[in-house]
Order: C-alpha cells, then structure tokens, then sequence
C-alpha cells in the first residue's frame, strides 16, 4: 500500500497560511499591500480585539469582476505575474497568489469588490466557499476577517493579548505610510480612531503626525544616487533617538523590508552623533532596476536579496553622513515642569524693620565671606599677599572681553552658531550667548571633538616617526598575538606596527610624532581591547575608537574652573571642527535652552 499521498487543497493551504498568516498583523500587511497594488489612494483598517474578532480593510483601488473575485481565493493564482521570467522583474507588492487563500481557510472571509462595471459578493469559511453572488457595493474592495484561528486552537495560543497584537497592526500601518504618503490611511482600533493621514504626498507630514513635531522640524531631507541606486527619504536629528533599532524604516521600490546590512550602515553613519546603544530614526526608500532584486525569498516577503549590495551600503552610508555633517542641528533643552502657583505672604515688617535689615547685612555678609575664602582656596596659595577681589576684573575690561563675536571667524561648519561667553557653570560647562539663546557648552566633551579631529586630520599624514630611546613592552593575551598580523594591518594607517615578544607581549618601538606624549601602553590596550570586543571591526572604525580614546584623556576633565581665556579658546576650538554638535562618542558638545523656553518658562 503506497505511503505517500497527495495533500488535499485545504490542507496545503493551511500549511501555506503558518507561513503568511502567523498573527493578525500579516493578515492585515498583505490585504493593504493588495490594496496599494490595485492603485487605492484610501485605505481603511478597522480592527476589533486585536484582530482576533475581526478585521476589516476597505480600498477604492481598481476593484475585480465577478471571475477574478473567486479565482482570488484559489492558490497561486495572481495577475501580477504570468511566466518565469517576471520572478526577475516584479513591480508589484504581491506577487506570489498564497494570501487570500491561506487566510480564508483559517478564518471566515467575505470579500466585497467592484471594478466599476459590476460588483460581486463572495464568503469562504475555513476554506469552504458558502457564498457567491452580486452584491451592491462601492468602487474598490472591501474584505472581512473575522474569527480568525478558531479551528486551529494551536496557532490561536500563540497570540498574545489584544493590546500587543493591535500594537503591531498600528506599527505596520505606520510602516505603509511612511513608504506611501501619497495615500490617505485610516485605523480604528474597537471602533475608536487610532491613526489617520491625508494622503497629500508629503512625507514630512507624516513623520510629524508619528513621531512628533520636534522630529519633523528637523528632519533633514536625503538624496543619494549613483549608477544603480537611488536613495531618497529623512534623516532625524541623533538627539530625536530610540532604545531600539526598528525605526529604521527601509524600503526598497517602496516595498518595506528588513535588511541588517542596511541598518549597519545607517548606524555606522550616526555612530559618531550618537550615543552607544541608542539608535536613530530614518526613513530610506531605494529605487533601483527591479531585475537587481530578488524578493522571493520568503513567504511573508520581509526578506529581499539584492545585487552590489555593498554597493548599496556605501551609498546609504555616504549620503546620510554628509546629510548630518551639513544640517545637524543643536539639541534644544526641553524642561519639563509642572506649573505651581505660588501665594505669597504678608509680614508686618514695620515694628522689626530695623531688625529685618541687619539680618539681610548679615546674610550677606556671610555669603560675601563663603565667596572670599572659596576664591582664596582656588588662588595660588603661595602668594599671602594676593588681593582675592584682584581676580574680579575692572567692569569696561570685563565688558570688553565678552565681546566675543568682533573677532570671530567663519566656523567651518556653517550651523554653529556666534557665540558670546558669558562664564562657567559648576567647573563643568560654559555659557554663552547667542543669537537664539542660552548656549551651554560641554567642556570636556567641546575639547575631546576638537582633539579628535586634530587627531584624525594627522593620522593620515605622512609624519616623520620617532625611535623608542626605551621600547614600549605591552603584556596582552594570546588571543590578541594570534590575530596580531591583522591588528598591524588596520594599524598600517597610524603608522604603528607592533611585534611579538615572547608569548605573553607585543612590543612597539617607534610611534608617529603626534603620538609622542601620549601614553603609549595605555593607548595600545584601548586599540586591542576595543578590538576584541568588535571582531568583525573595519580598520576605519578601529582607528575611530582609537582616535576617540586618546582624544578623551589629552581633554579638559570635569570640575576644573576655566578664565575667560580659556573659555573662549574651547569655543573658537569647537568652532574649527567640521562636526562639532557631539563628542566622539556621540554625545553633545553642547545645548540651547531658546529665549522662547524661556519667556514661557518665566511666564513674561
């Protein structure tokens, strides 16, 4: 008796729906994609308990006729493509002929549709068609889904609650208006309004309406193109960040994907504004000839493969990184506060007037007298004769001295701002004036960019070298000695090669003359600890971290009290770097609290 069988139709349709319909989100991904492919311009999704109950997407696409209505509920069967060689052309969202069928025989599905000539009503329950018939009904689609996974009590355990699953309907949803701003999309969630857009082709607008108007505000519009590719889309400002890497939004002929490769290049381009383990939010469309995609990789058809895809990458990377050098804005404070009333009291201060005032003198006096020894303390304390009131300076040279702005160059980034110092806060930020603002400048983090960039701009200098009178000797692992012939490699660049000594060290006996007064042990192990930590490192990235840790120790530390002088020159410093909003490690140099925060923050 023969074992093998032919499965039944309703059978592999299930086996077809746990690949596309794993949850109410891919349901509703592949009727919108459906909608956009039959050329809607409105879509709405109505979902009830999380999809669990019941979804609802209506269009007014192109809509089908009363033979294409039932042939859509057969498996394979698709007007997107017709021969084998269309696979290696597909223009379409859909393409592949599994998703009405394999949702309609886990759940009861009726679909409405008319394309303008006639219109026609068609029910398949769990796979089992109950109805089919003319039916009075709007130009385009409307499909109904409702008890989804009821007979399949295995796959319906596997959901989680309502809240979550409608969550990742909404994210989806999201995910098609950013890729289609050019449709209006409408969401209801148990018959309350969730999300809606206007359709109106503007992007901008939409990135407003989903992640707020500060994010839109500053969004930075990119443009990148070459031989194959075309990249368009915005950028937001770093400090706008998230937890997470999923609001990259990637989308390839406007099909949105998910593509590691790609995600690694955007964060290579904001790794240097942005701080670790935060990630930035994009939204990137690639047009590129259809012939160089591959989109049948998977049922669900988040996957793609591309063609000179490290092309690709290359692209993504430049353009956003020199989208940010030329339009990063300064991060605004945002103070959060509640507003308290506050009711002042009346004193009788008549009778004890005079007592009012000694108290006030002798307040004073006190407060005079803290100020006085602190400044003493801070003076050189070898001099018993220094006048501590001599550091104050006289008001017409003080005045003089703040003019800031009258000796001012060009900055070589032409966002930063002119800027009037004003003092310094706690031993750890310096204030100034400008133009929109309070400006409260980050002095270690202001001083570690410049020295970061000087660094960078000389490591790739040829420089005359300078012999160890003592060779440096620097104890490592044996992992590091293993991979010391690629370390060298990477380190070519610095003008840095190190060589094994013994079994347990690495010794260097000549460094670049801009390395000199550095510590060279300390600096080293930074190199080959950063690297064991990143195995997969690019040489670029190994001279970022390196540059980066050097540029940190030779910097202004916190709690150091600074004179004009001094101030001013970490200004006029920061002021010569090419990106001088964040420290090498991605955090800000410096921040604006708007004369606008503040007004309203003073209730003037």
């Amino acid at each position: 008796m023969a074992k093998i069988r032919q499965l039944s139709k309703h059978i592999t349709n299930m086996i077809a729906a746990g690949e596309v319909v794993e949850r109410p989100m891919g349901i509703v991904k592949e009727c919108v994609e459906n909608s956009i492919d039959a050329h809607a311009t409105h879509i709405e999704v109505h979902i009830l308990d999380g999809g669990l109950s019941k979804i609802t997407i209506i269009d007014d696409g192109d809509g089908m006729d009363r033979e294409d209505a039932a042939m859509a509920f057969e498996r394979h069967a698709t007007s997107k493509i017709k021969e084998e060689s269309d696979l290696w052309n597909i223009h379409s969202l859909g393409f592949r002929g599994e998703a009405i069928p394999s949702i309609a025989s886990v759940s009861e599905v009726t679909m409405k549709t008319n394309n303008g000539s006639e219109s026609t009503m068609i029910q398949v329950f769990y796979g089992e068609r109950v109805a089919y018939q003319k039916y009075a009904t709007p130009k385009g689609t409307q499909i109904d889904i409702e008890n989804l996974f009821a007979k399949t009590p295995a796959r319906y355990k596997h959901l989680k609650t309502t809240q979550y699953e409608f969550s990742l309907i909404s994210d989806v949803i999201q995910k098609f208006a950013l890729g289609y701003p050019n449709i209006s999309f409408l969401l209801t969630h148990n018959h309350i309004e969730t999300f809606k857009t206007g359709g109106k082709g503007n992007l901008q607008e939409v990135i407003f309406q989903i992640f707020g108007r500060e994010a839109a505000k500053g969004a930075i519009p990119l443009y990148g193109k070459d031989d194959d590719y075309t990249i368009e889309g915005y950028a937001i400002q770093p400090n706008i960040n998230r937890a997470t890497k999923y609001y990259m939004y990637v989308y390839i002929n406007q099909r949105m994907v998910r593509h590691p490769r790609i995600y690694k290049a955007i964060q290579d381009a904001y790794h240097a504004y942005m701080p670790q383990d935060r990630y930035p939010i994009v939204v990137l469309n690639v047009t590129m000839d259809a012939q160089l995609l591959d989109v049948n990789v998977h049922p669900s058809k988040w996957e793609v493969r591309l063609s000179k895809e490290k092309q690709l990458e290359n692209l993504v990377y430049t353009t956003i990184q020199n989208a940010l050098k030329n339009k990063l804005q300064i991060p605004e404070m945002q103070p959060v506060r509640e507003k308290i009333k506050v009711e002042m009291p009346t004193f009788d201060i008549y009778p004890n007037e005079t007592k009012l005032h000694q108290e006030v003198h002798e307040s004073f006096t006190e407060y005079r007298k803290t100020e006085e020894d602190t400044l003493k303390d801070e003076k050189n304390i070898d001099d018993p004769k220094t006048d501590v009131m001599e550091e104050i300076p006289e008001p017409q040279k003080e005045e003089k001295n703040m003019d800031f702005t009258e000796e001012v160059k060009p900055a070589v980034n032409p966002s930063f701002p002119i800027l009037s110092v004003i003092g310094q806060f706690h031993g750890n930020y310096i204030l100034a004036q400008g133009d929109k603002g309070l400006y409260i400048i980050d002095q270690h983090a202001a001083q570690e960019k410049y020295h970061y960039e000087v660094l960078r701009n000389n490591i790739f200098k040829p420089c005359d070298m300078q012999t160890l009178l003592i060779p440096e000797i620097i104890k490592v692992s044996p992992a590091i000695l293993v991979q010391l012939e690629d370390i060298n490699k990477m380190l070519a660049h610095m003008q840095l090669k190190c060589e094994c000594f013994g079994e347990d060290a690495v010794i260097l006996r000549e460094v670049p003359i801009w390395l000199k007064d550095t510590d060279i042990t300390k600096f080293m192990l930074d190199i080959f600890d950063y690297y064991q930590k990143n195995q997969q490192i690019q040489a670029e990235s190994l001279r970022k971290a390196a540059l980066a840790s050097l540029a940190c120790h030779s910097s202004i530390r916190f709690n150091r009290k600074l004179n004009m002088d001094e101030m001013k020159q970490v200004v006029e410093d920061l002021r010569k770097c090419e990106q001088p909003f964040t420290c090498p490690h991605g955090r800000p140099t410096l921040i604006c609290i708007t004369d606008e925060q503040l007004i309203k923050e003073f209730s003037r």
